[in-house]
């Protein structure tokens, strides 16, 4: 039987069309619901490393810290009962966001009230309460923003959610490093934990685009399980062909490598360099974050112009060679303020244009009859391995220094490169023009 052929991507639009999408509606909505997204992650990742390396703690320690992350890579598992469940209410995605929103403020609450010089366990347990929350939060978010506009707009819309998810970066990062150097790590987590109360009051206000259930969904559990648990994964294997679907499953679970195994070593890193938590928050948490505002923006427009797989390769080669500007400030030895804004500025942009390229390409891959599942699959794999890897980073430092570290994070970005140019080369080729009518 043959395979069949991977879907045509979304047409590519003039460079007038491609802006025009940022006058989308939802596009609003995005900023502040990427914003409520991206509060909680730093703050269970490189910020709480930062609180663990001012405390001495062991850099392995600190590394291990990073698989409180890998809630992230398995909400897959839970993805089909929110999918499937509705809250009552609020409908079908808003119940769980807001659910999910009100987890993340109490965990951070909790987080506040814990001493991590006294008890290491229960800053864990707290730190999985906001990371168990926040995963579930980006299925429903993700899952809404995908059935707000159509594909040609997703562009738009992930780059404004990268907007907000990057703004939210500041506030947990240079926000919460700037509060703890004044008043202390207890304080930093409750004015986050304060700041949460944005996607708590966009959840209340904006619209569920998602269907209704057909009536007596979910009474029988055989049938049930086959459409929440099977149908999202033969559905999506039936669209691509198994041998285009495995390519392109490999592909998802390789692209963030890079960046997510270096990302827990970065503020340890700063600090062993000699930078104060001042200089690490003006520069790498603060500054940096509106170079990614800007790589982001810049890549809602060029995956609306020349689509998502090769916008990716373009974002895929930038952050392996930005990264290895990480190696050559550790080669350097000094703590200085210029080379940090060098690195910063070439990284985060990289990195902002690829995070919108890939978002737009996970989001084409979806099925309208599975949204939340199946994007729930594609961002589960493509944060697991990389956090898998983030849990021994610490052990990779301790073994070969910063600039081993360094050059072997950005190793880890090869293959994607080759896998997503094997995908290319599975896209259907576009039919040829008509020939013009001869003239005399």
């Amino acid at each position: 039987m043959s395979t069949p052929a991977p879907p045509p991507p979304p047409p590519q639009q003039g460079w007038r069309a491609a802006l025009a999408a940022y006058r989308e509606p939802a596009v609003a909505a995005m900023l502040f619901l990427g914003f409520s997204a991206g509060l909680p992650f730093l703050l269970v990742f490189s910020t709480l490393s930062a609180w663990l390396a001012q405390l001495d703690v062991a850099k392995s320690t600190i590394g291990a810290f990073a698989w409180v992350g890998l809630t992230y890579s398995i909400k897959v598992f839970w993805a089909p009962v929110i999918d499937r469940l509705p809250l009552p209410l609020l409908g079908r995605r808003r119940g769980w966001m807001l659910l999910a929103q009100l987890g993340i403020i109490a965990g951070l609450l909790g987080i506040a009230g814990t001493d991590p010089a006294q008890d290491l366990g229960l800053l864990a347990a707290w730190a999985l309460v906001v990371a168990f929350s926040s995963a579930t939060q980006d299925i429903v978010v993700d899952a809404w923003r995908i059935e707000a506009a159509p594909a040609e707009k997703q562009g738009a819309l992930a780059a404004s959610y990268q907007l907000g998810y990057r703004i939210a970066l500041i506030v947990a990062g240079a926000g919460a490093l700037l509060v703890a150097s004044q008043a202390g790590w207890p304080a930093a987590y409750r004015t986050m934990a304060a700041c949460g109360l944005v996607g708590v009051v966009t959840t209340l206000c904006i619209r569920d685009h998602a269907g209704a259930l057909v009536k007596g969904e979910g009474r029988d559990v055989l049938g049930w399980f086959r459409k929440a648990i099977i149908g999202p994964f033969a559905d999506f294997f039936a669209r691509n062909g198994l041998a285009t679907g495995a390519l392109i499953l490999a592909f998802v679970g390789s692209f963030r490598l890079t960046d997510i195994t270096m990302g827990v070593m970065a503020n340890p890193f700063y600090l062993d360099m000699g930078y104060t938590l001042a200089e690490i928050a003006f520069v790498a948490k603060g500054y940096g974050v509106f170079m990614t505002i800007a790589g982001a923006m810049l890549g809602g427009v060029l995956v609306a112009r020349f689509g998502a797989p090769r916008s990716l390769i373009i974002g895929g080669l930038l952050v392996i060679a930005t990264n290895l500007t990480f190696a050559a400030l550790a080669l350097y030895g000094e703590p200085a303020l210029a080379g940090l804004v060098v690195v910063i500025s070439a990284d985060n942009l990289a990195s902002g244009l690829a995070g919108t390229a890939f978002i737009a390409y996970l989001s084409g891959l979806t099925s309208v009859a599975y949204t939340a599942t199946q994007y729930a699959l594609f961002s589960s794999l493509f944060t697991l391995p990389g956090k898998l890897l983030a849990g021994g980073s610490g052990l990779v430092v301790e073994g070969l220094g910063y600039v081993g570290f360094f050059l072997y994070t950005s190793l880890l970005g090869l293959p994607a490169l080759l896998m997503i140019w094997l995908l290319l080369r599975r896209l259907p080729k576009p039919a040829p023009a008509p020939a013009a009518a001869a003239t005399d």
